[in-house]
């Protein structure tokens, strides 16, 4: 654990990772950035659930991630039990794990790919073997495909800067970076490889009320990395827009349909909106991991996850005594937290993938995966 200020080592690590003893998966708790680093060690199925439920880390590829190591180590939970009882432990290790946050669909789809590669799988050894090696691949093919997605949306503000000549201003909603992921980010991904190759660029950061992952996560991992940024209110990005001041926007995703609705943390629809008013291309940056196939109507079927209204109710922040909370609303009035909301395929200009970038529509998506699910 480290104070406030001294996290410099943090761009080194990567998001989660498992004990070299094998016994516990690390992870950054990000409840205390940017004013401590906190590593956590999650050592059994529990741990992890509370962690994903109470959001010590959050983000849809980390999440499934996450979900990967959680099933491994529910079968070394399960390996001194009897066969039955062993089945049954995990079965409901795996429901466990799907019902902490319901909105972002890694988590499921981490959960289903253990469950497959383990199905079957009677020694409890070798299942915990297979399920370590399935949560290790999931690990490494999000780093990778982190990686593509900033290879491919580089392009996009090499595209910006080869028009203007001058500073690209991108502008982002919530954290999409690598605290959200395990390397690299989804959206931040091509604002930290345009960076790296030496593009002028700036980010506008919302601060992403009622959480502030903006202002908290976002704007620590650009200064990390020494790119430009400002931190904005979350109702300021129309106003850039009208006059001229952002030249790109690019967010994450919890959830994709296969026709190109969008879900992701709540306000990402009136960026969109304000983006289309104002002319401003809008792209959703995600994994394959995120597309859910079998999802045609976001509006209508993307399952949005309302949270504790206190949330809402209070802020957190850094006072000498460490992290504090302040009441900001009436205690007398009623308050709602819906955490997303969702974005029509209509409103986004494309969406970046590991495979490229392509259309926000059901062709677009099959032309870079043609098996859809399968893939």
């Amino acid at each position: 654990m480290t104070g406030p200020g001294s996290a410099k080592a943090a761009g080194a690590l990567q998001s989660i990772w498992l004990r070299p003893d094998e016994e516990a998966v690390c992870i950054l708790d990000q409840r205390y950035l940017p004013f401590r680093l906190v590593i956590e060690e999650l050592p059994g199925l529990q741990a992890v659930c509370e962690a994903i439920r109470d959001m010590h880390l959050r983000g849809a590829p980390l999440i499934g991630v996450a979900a990967g190591y959680g099933m491994y180590l529910a079968c070394k939970e399960a390996r001194g039990l009897p066969a039955r009882r062993a089945s049954a432990s995990i079965e409901e290790a795996a429901r466990k794990l799907a019902a902490t946050r319901p909105t972002a669909v890694n988590l499921a789809w981490a959960v289903r790919r253990q469950l497959q590669a383990i199905a079957g799988v009677q020694d409890p050894e070798e299942r915990v073997r297979a399920a370590l090696a399935t949560a290790r691949g999931i690990e490494a093919e999000d780093i990778e495909c982190c990686r593509r997605i900033g290879e491919h949306g580089l392009a996009l503000i090499e595209g910006v800067y080869a028009g203007k000549r001058e500073r690209v201003n991108v502008l982002t909603h919530c954290n999409a970076g690598w605290l959200a992921c395990v390397r690299h980010g989804t959206a931040s991904a091509p604002i930290y490889a345009a960076h790296r190759a030496g593009l002028p660029v700036h980010v506008w950061v919302d601060e992403t009320r009622p959480r502030n992952q903006g202002s908290r996560l976002t704007a620590w991992e650009l200064a990390q990395a020494g790119v430009e940024h400002t931190v904005i209110a979350d109702n300021t990005g129309g106003h850039l827009m009208q006059h001229g001041l952002v030249d790109l926007v690019i967010v994450g995703a919890d959830r994709a349909t296969r026709r190109g609705d969008v879900a992701n943390k709540i306000g990402t629809y009136l960026k969109a909106l304000a983006a289309r008013d104002n002319g401003v291309p809008f792209y959703a940056a995600l994994p394959s991991s995120t597309i859910d196939w079998s999802l045609d109507d976001g509006l209508a079927e993307i399952p949005i996850e309302e949270r504790d209204a206190r949330e809402l109710r209070v802020v957190e922040g850094w006072q000498a005594e460490g992290l504090a909370e302040v009441l900001v609303s009436s205690p007398a009035s009623p308050a709602v937290n819906f955490a997303f909301d969702v974005t029509p395929a209509r409103l986004v200009t494309g969406l970046i993938t590991e495979r490229g970038i392509c259309a926000a529509s059901e062709q677009g998506l099959r032309s870079l995966f043609p098996a859809g699910g399968q893939a």
